[in-house]
């Protein structure tokens, strides 16, 4: 009932929104007629106006038409009597002609200037037209004007109304939605009250449940802590047998130290009647010490003044080295950019004429010779500058290690340590326990979020993600950096075992027959001690460091230009040599339609020429012809020339 009460409630509030529409609509509409009537009865001026204008027009050029047909006939009139009169020899007659012929042009020309001053009339009309229409159009400008900002107020006015019975429609349905809800709330209030009240009660009952469960609980760990009690007891006493039997062994390790000081008291002994012998021949070599230190001390003089010299001699070479270098890098940094300048502008320039002529084969085809055009594979368009090589794809130093803790066979695996360098292969056990011990020995390179992460993992994936810590730390991201390290670890190792080899040669053998065992040497297998790897990590980044550092600071990687010919060859001939001996073709039979084309000119030009001395002497004749002298001759021209037409 509720939601057919907001319906209707809704249909109301929409139907005045509706109602109100439509009556703003009627006004407006009604608004907009009362503003485009004023237009319409200027076009309809309008048009009347043009309408007249086009019958003056024609009334006018009917008058003009007649008039020059009336004055051609007068002028043609006029013109004949001139040429039919016959030669007179009284002056009275000739006067008398001449007065007819005077009267006719001065009517001729009174008519001329009638219609002058009508038309001069109209035009004056048509002005005083003009600021009449001009007054009338400003008149309904304002007209217009004042029944727009008419119209204007009335719709505010309109729509401030219609906004206030919408509001007011609005507020009626809030407040029966309002106190419907509210009703649904009071409801919704007193079912969850309810539902508290259930739920209340089905807690204690559970609470009941749980206490009784807690004493069967505690009856069961009073056994159990009898039980472990017992079993505690019993290996307590094992514990003090093992203890008896520990005591026993020390008490026999003992006697064992003491047997063995005496010993030891005894070879003391002995080692000092060897001392005594030791301090005679002491003195004897410390006078031999005495004069090699002389010697020593001339011999270190010596040498610091040749280190000194050798020192500033190298501090110059360096600085030499150094400024060779920058000049190195400036000559290889400016050629370059001159080379790329000089390749942007060429290639700029090439491809403009290969548009241009693409254009002209474009037009050739298809408006020449009436052919479709398709436009050739521009794949050289997309570069821009010096052609650049793709560098090689290489491994991540992350998958690589993948695939080797996933590996267990005896594979070999390769990468080149060096561009110059011959490569070096590696066993996948190799690589292998290298990798164990770097995620052994350096746990301080990764961060302990991702211990903590990585405990319910099992070990292959733990050291995956520990490698990919550790090689982010260390800056190792492609395979070759990590046979770098893999052959580093067994140099470093051959560097210990040749140093132990030298400490060895040089100890002396006064310690052969000590009782006490001495330390055991490193091992010599392939790589490092596991002790040693940190020292070895430290070596190993500080070495990586140096070519990294070249590269980034070292002269300019010189181009491969390979590919340079058949770029340059393929912006040449983007037009093929088919096309261009149809060009070829064109241009000869081209050149012979212009040549034909000229003459044509030169012929039309000679046409002209002799049309125009035509008309000149036509002119010239009818001037001679129409001259006064030819009245006073005894045989005018105009009788010889029809004699010799009759003749002829």
């Amino acid at each position: 009932m509720g939601s057919n009460e907001q319906t209707g409630h809704l249909r109301k509030s929409h139907k005045q929104i509706e109602d109100s529409q439509q009556r703003l609509g009627k006004l407006v509409s009604d608004g907009s007629q009362l503003v485009t009537n004023i237009q319409i009865a200027s076009d309809a001026r309008e048009m009347r106006r043009r309408a007249e204008e086009d019958e003056l027009k024609r009334l006018r050029q009917e008058k003009l038409n007649t008039e020059a047909k009336t004055s051609l006939e007068k002028f043609e009139e006029i013109t004949k009597k001139w040429t039919q009169n016959k030669p007179r020899q009284a002056a009275h007659e000739l006067w008398v002609v001449l007065n007819s012929q005077q009267q006719l042009c001065a009517h001729l020309i009174e008519e001329k200037n009638w219609l002058v001053g009508e038309l001069q009339k109209e035009l004056k009309r048509k002005d005083e037209q003009y600021v009449k229409d001009l007054k009338r159009q400003g008149e309904d400008i304002d007209l217009l004007v004042e029944r727009m900002e008419e119209q204007v107020r009335s719709l505010t006015k309109a729509y401030r109304q219609e906004l206030l019975q919408i509001e007011k429609a609005f507020e009626l349905e809030r407040t029966k939605l309002l106190n419907v809800h509210v009703k649904k709330w009071e409801q919704g209030m007193q079912s969850r009250r309810d539902k508290e009240l259930e739920g209340l009660m089905n807690r204690m009952k559970k609470v009941e449940e749980y206490e009784h469960q807690l004493k069967q609980l505690r009856v069961q760990d009073g056994e159990e802590y009898n039980r472990v009690k017992i079993k505690q007891e019993t290996e307590v006493q094992l514990l003090q047998q093992q203890l008896q039997q520990m005591k026993a062994t020390y008490q026999l390790n003992q006697e064992k130290l003491e047997y063995n000081f005496q010993v030891l008291k005894k070879r003391d002994e002995e080692n000092t009647i060897t001392k005594s012998q030791q301090k005679r021949k002491i003195t004897r070599l410390q006078d031999v010490l005495n004069n090699l230190k002389l010697k020593q001390a001339k011999q270190i003089k010596q040498y610091k003044e040749e280190n000194q010299s050798l020192a500033d001699d190298y501090m110059r070479i360096v600085e030499q080295y150094k400024d060779l270098q920058k000049k190195m890098w400036h000559f290889d940094v400016v050629e370059t950019k001159m080379f790329e300048d000089i390749w942007l502008m060429n290639e700029e320039e090439v491809k403009k004429l290969m548009q241009k002529a693409l254009e002209a084969d474009r037009i050739i085809q298809e408006q020449q010779l009436g052919l479709p055009w398709e436009a050739p594979n521009l794949w050289f368009m997309d570069n821009v500058g010096p052609l650049v090589a793709k560098p090689k794809t290489q491994k991540s130093a992350t998958k690589l290690a993948q695939e080797v803790m996933s590996s267990t066979g005896q594979d070999v695996l390769g990468g080149s340590h060096h561009e110059t360098h011959q490569t070096e292969r590696f066993s996948v056990q190799t690589i292998k326990h290298v990798l164990e011990l770097l995620c052994d020995e350096s746990g301080f390179l990764i961060e302990d979020k991702v211990v903590r992460l990585l405990s319910p993992l099992d070990k292959d994936e733990q050291s995956l993600i520990k490698l990919d810590s550790i090689f982010g730390a260390l800056g190792i991201e492609v395979e070759d950096d990590v046979y770098k390290l893999v052959d580093f670890f067994q140099k470093y190792k051959q560097e210990q075992i040749r140093s132990e080899k030298d400490k060895v040669e040089m100890r002396e053998p006064s310690n052969i027959g000590n009782p006490v065992e001495s330390q055991s040497a490193p091992s010599t297998g392939d790589l490092v001690h596991s002790n040693d790897v940190l020292t070895a990590l430290k070596a190993f980044v500080k070495e990586i460091q140096k070519p990294r550092e070249k590269m980034a600071h070292g002269p300019v990687e010189e181009r491969d230009n390979s590919e340079d010919a058949a770029y340059w060859a393929a912006i040449a001939q983007v037009i093929p040599d088919s096309r261009l001996r149809v060009w070829d073709a064109l241009e000869s039979a081209l050149e012979k339609y212009y040549n034909i084309l000229n003459r044509r000119s030169e012929l039309i030009t000679e046409t002209s020429s002799l049309r125009q001395q035509n008309t000149e002497l036509s002119s010239l004749l009818h001037q001679y012809m129409n001259s006064k002298i030819n009245s006073e001759l005894e045989i005018p021209p105009t009788q010889m020339m029809q004699v010799e037409y009759s003749h002829s």
